[in-house]
């Protein structure tokens, strides 16, 4: 009988060991001033950093969900040694549903790295060739540190403390720089909304408020799995929020004479900001915090449990 040891191939620790590997040869690369492989380096690792983050949850959340022998090997059944794993889209649209900051922004930037790299490796396309420096290793390090800060890890785990000052440096800028400019955003949009006369500007804030759950799709570039209802930093009109549902919790079960009900609480983190007054527009998770907003949002619904009809009882 197989000894009850879970593969290597969804070890979270040699998953994490490896992509340390990766983004050492990528750096090593960039030194060299080979900025094509630093790149490739750079998305291999990406990838491994956010499988190792699944895996540490639980093996099952990267193996292919279509190939049985890989579902087996995930709860230490090792009948196999060929184990198949998702795909990058895939595993970055998980890590959006698990990880609150890693909102559609990050994911998005995640998944066309991942795409170049394919393009690079298995066709005659040189995708990385005319990615500038600048236009992609911002969001890089952003989106390497909001996973690792999610297993408990940092940039001095992963690079080691000698290699990560510089990506330290780059992150702190790019964070400034934006904080500066979601600061200027929101300062703009309050005055402009002040220099409107009185009647325009009612008529704006009464409209918002009118606003029906069926028209939301309309304030943002997509909807997401909820929205709920926010105060603009800007011009104090009522504004949207839309974000993914990230965690549920049962708070009350109790039944009547022939049903039963639970109380539900879910939880959900902001990816948009919306205000239908003033045109205020916040795109990602950052943005609203930076506007001194709530990222987090929770909901208490009431709903019917329904069971399962009996099976094989009769």
């Amino acid at each position: 009988m197989n000894e009850k040891r879970l593969h290597i191939a969804l070890d979270p620790d040699a998953i994490f060991g490896k992509s340390k590997a990766y983004i050492g040869k990528a750096l090593a690369r960039k030194s060299n001033k080979d900025l094509d492989e630093y790149q490739l380096w750079a998305s291999l690792a990406l990838e491994l950093l956010g499988k190792g983050s699944l895996a540490k949850i639980h093996p099952s959340l990267i193996v292919d969900p279509q190939n049985s022998e890989s579902l087996l090997a995930a709860s230490r059944i090792n009948i196999s040694a060929d184990i198949k794993t998702i795909t990058a889209t895939t595993l970055f649209e998980r890590l959006r549903r698990i990880i609150p900051s890693f909102d559609e922004a990050v994911k998005k930037f995640c998944v066309s790295i991942a795409l170049r790299r394919n393009a690079e490796l298995h066709s005659g396309d040189t995708p990385f060739r005319s990615m500038r420096l600048d236009a992609w290793e911002k969001q890089y390090w952003h989106a390497s540190q909001i996973i690792l800060h999610h297993m408990d890890s940092s940039l001095d785990d992963w690079l080691g403390v000698s290699q990560a000052q510089s990506p330290k440096v780059i992150i702190k800028l790019a964070a400034e720089a934006k904080y500066h400019a979601v600061t200027v955003r929101v300062e703009r949009a309050g005055e402009e909304f002040k220099a409107l006369p009185k009647r325009d500007r009612e008529e704006r804030l009464m409209t918002a408020q009118r606003i029906r759950p069926n028209n939301y799709k309309n304030y943002f570039t997509f909807l997401d799995d909820h929205v709920w209802k926010s105060r603009c930093p800007a011009c104090e009109g009522k504004a949207l929020i839309t974000g993914v549902r990230i965690d549920e919790d049962i708070v009350d079960v109790y039944s009547d004479e022939d049903r039963t009900w639970e109380q539900v609480e879910t939880y959900y983190s902001a990816e948009q900001f919306s205000c239908p007054s003033c045109n205020l527009f916040l795109d990602g998770a950052d943005e609203i915090e930076y506007a001194q907003l709530d990222i987090n949002y929770s909901e208490i619904q009431e709903r019917e449990i329904e069971y399962e009809p009996d099976y094989g009882n009769d």
